[in-house]
């Protein structure tokens, strides 16, 4: 689909980001600071809490550090898993209430992309592949993946605050 209209919708798309890079993308030097201290937790569903817990702490290597009764729905649990820096990856069970698959709508989840170490990455290729979890690599430093639930977890090589190499902090 390489299209002479492909072609021109692609350059109004990069003409509609350039207009709002220019309009709000300040300069390092020129950015206030953040209001925020960071991520907290990014909550999940989880279908299967046991098959989530075997999933993210035993094949990546995300220590379980809570598991809870969920405030907003007796019965469900709330649990986290340390994913580095003081950041935890959550997620809640909803027994007995139907939320049907995973999908990717708007406002909802696209990806989570978390970085490991280059060595630390190169393991968790293998032991995903070795787990048979299917997994396509990009640029060299992402591996993407679905969970259990079929949400799309990528392993990012880069260190925090880049992006294939670019800074993004």
């Amino acid at each position: 689909m390489n299209s002479t209209a492909e072609q021109e919708r692609r350059r109004r798309f990069e003409s509609q980001r350039e207009s709002l890079r220019a309009q709000y993308l300040l300069p390092v030097d020129q950015r206030p600071a953040s209001t925020a201290r960071g991520l907290h937790h990014t909550a999940l569903l989880s279908s299967d809490v046991e098959a989530t817990i075997r999933f993210y702490q035993d094949l990546l290597g995300f220590p379980l550090t809570e598991l809870i009764e969920n405030r907003d729905y007796p019965g469900s649990s709330h649990f986290f898993f340390d994913i580095g820096n003081g950041n935890l990856l959550a997620f809640f069970d909803f027994p007995d209430l139907d939320v049907g698959p995973y999908r990717e709508v708007l406002g909802g989840l696209h990806h989570i992309a978390i970085s490991v170490a280059r060595d630390r990455w190169e393991r968790l290729r293998s032991a995903l592949d070795d787990a048979g979890v299917a997994v396509e690599v990009h640029s060299g430093v992402s591996l993407y993946f679905r969970d259990p639930d079929g949400a799309r977890v990528e392993l990012i090589a880069d260190p925090l605050g880049e992006m294939y190499g670019h800074h993004v902090l």
